[in-house]
């Protein structure tokens, strides 16, 4: 490997409820956990009406962030992985907050979609318990949304993100704590209106054991076992006591639970609802908790990405065989981009193999859109590779892509980088225009070989050099580079070639 091995990888896991951050030593590819902390800084509590996230929640957020933030400050970026999910998701002025915590935590934050949170629990848990062959249901509670996933082994195979959380259920049905047998049944009528339409992938006969994964599940868990309503895991009749024994109250400050924790009583209604309903709908009797959530899985992928064994790399190529690219062709392309890369000296800022490995993987992906019409073609690419749910990847990672190859062709507009963050910003005109000219160096779509050129870049200045007489040996390539040229212009950019 190019590159020593980091030492210490850490993970943070921003969800909607609760901040985690883990901290292990690494060493010959195995973790030893160092350091953990959790604060309870409920985000989604901070949303309002509008779906804006308030001042006071975000001074809140940051002030954790900054704790957490003199633990990793001065960590590689390739050792550090951190994660928003729902709220950051759900909020309108998410990236505004994002940019605020980015520079107290010392590192980029990417969202991740429900399907990817859902993939990544799911390893966490995997990786928590002895392997065996049963079919696995996992389920993992957070503040804005519950993830259930059913998988064997280390793989998860059946994955969905539902819009509820213990946070937003608490918040919309038990309004400044106060409970009634009313607001009990219309909370579970809601999670069980979200859950009908997964019933029949995720019921109890499709897989042979039931595990928890979030602190919510963790504290009724702990609930049940201390109150003796259950003495194995979280059980439906547990369950059933326990919901007799809230609704003989009139408000959460008035229950007394063992083993409950203060800062979890605010939002422990919510998602006692939202697993009675899951109980109920999906058929399931009993559920063991685990260990293992939304951060170890974290750690585990990003010493997957250390270690070379990439969890993008295969959604690329299955994503690639889906739409039936012409391997051949894209592999032309790719090493040409790869050619002119490795040319190029002005990407400082961004890792050399990170940003080779995200040129390969526009370039096996440009193309993708021809299996759903020729007629703007990158257009459509662009639209699955921003829109699909694609494993590994944060919707950071998929904004880049998908710019890239949104204008791999055709118009130039710059306005398609302007909002991707920063370096990016700034560098996928250029990475985009390197794409571009091998995209057009190949569009004869032959196997014939290129040969060796230059190029360089200064500021925004292109320039070509083929060896002499290349160009008037191939006049359509001529005239596609000087097409190319009228394109760069609308961008402000001017190409050169001889």
């Amino acid at each position: 490997m190019s590159k020593s091995l980091p030492e210490i990888v850490a993970a943070i896991d921003l969800g909607s409820n609760s901040f985690h951050m883990i901290v292990c030593r690494l060493n010959d590819g195995k973790l030893q956990t160092i350091d953990r902390l959790k604060e309870m800084v409920r985000l989604a509590s901070g949303l309002d009406k509008r779906n804006y996230l308030d001042d006071e929640t975000q001074t809140r957020a940051l002030a954790c962030m900054e704790r957490f933030g003199q633990r990793i400050r001065n960590l590689s970026p390739e050792s550090v992985r951190i994660v928003g999910t729902n709220t950051m998701r759900t909020a309108k002025n998410a990236q505004e907050f994002i940019e605020k915590a980015e520079k107290v935590l010392g590192h980029q934050i990417h969202i991740i979609a429900g399907i990817e949170e859902a993939r990544l629990i799911y390893q966490g848990v995997a990786h928590s318990l002895s392997s065996n062959a049963n079919v696995r249901f996992v389920m993992d509670i957070g503040g804005g949304s519950t993830e259930y996933i059913i998988g064997t082994g280390d793989t998860p195979h059946t994955k969905e993100s539902l819009n509820m959380g213990c946070v937003s259920v608490s918040n919309g049905f038990f309004k400044n704590g106060k409970i009634s047998a009313l607001a009990f049944k219309e909370a579970v009528l809601f999670a069980e209106q979200e859950l009908e339409p997964i019933q029949q992938r995720f019921h109890a006969r499709l897989w042979d054991e039931a595990i928890g994964a979030s602190g919510s599940l963790k504290a009724i868990d702990k609930v049940l076992q201390a109150s003796q309503w259950s003495n194995n895991g979280i059980t439906l009749a547990g369950l059933e006591k326990l919901v007799a024994y809230i609704l003989q109250h009139k408000n959460i400050k008035d229950l007394n639970l063992p083993e409950l924790d203060a800062e979890r009583l605010p939002v422990f209604v919510g998602g006692v609802a939202i697993i009675y309903a899951t109980f109920k709908i999906l058929g399931v009797t009993q559920m063991t908790v685990s260990d293992g959530a939304l951060r170890e899985g974290l750690i585990y992928d990003l010493v997957g990405r250390i270690y070379h064994s990439d969890v993008r790399s295969e959604t690329v190529k299955l994503l690639a065989e889906r739409y039936h690219t012409e391997a051949a062709h894209a592999e032309r392309v790719k090493q040409t981009v790869l050619y002119m890369l490795e040319q190029c000296n002005i990407f400082t800022r961004v890792d050399s193999e990170l940003l080779t490995q995200f040129m390969a993987w526009a370039s096996d992906l440009h193309e993708i859109g021809r299996d759903i019409a020729h007629h703007h073609y990158h257009k459509h690419s662009a639209y699955i590779i921003e829109n699909a749910d694609l494993a590994g990847f944060s919707s950071q990672d998929q904004s880049i892509i998908a710019a890239l190859v949104r204008c791999h062709r055709r118009k130039f507009d710059l306005k398609y980088f302007q909002k991707l963050p920063s370096p990016w910003n700034a560098y996928a005109p250029y990475l985009c225009i390197i794409l571009r000219l091998s995209v057009t160096l190949h569009r004869s779509r032959y196997d014939n070989h290129l040969p060796d050129f230059n190029i360089s870049i200064d500021g925004s200045e292109i320039s070509l050099k083929f060896p002499k007489n290349w160009l008037e040996q191939a006049p359509l390539t001529f005239a596609d580079l000087r097409l190319e040229a009228d394109y760069f212009k609308a961008g402000h950019f001017k190409l050169k070639f001889e």
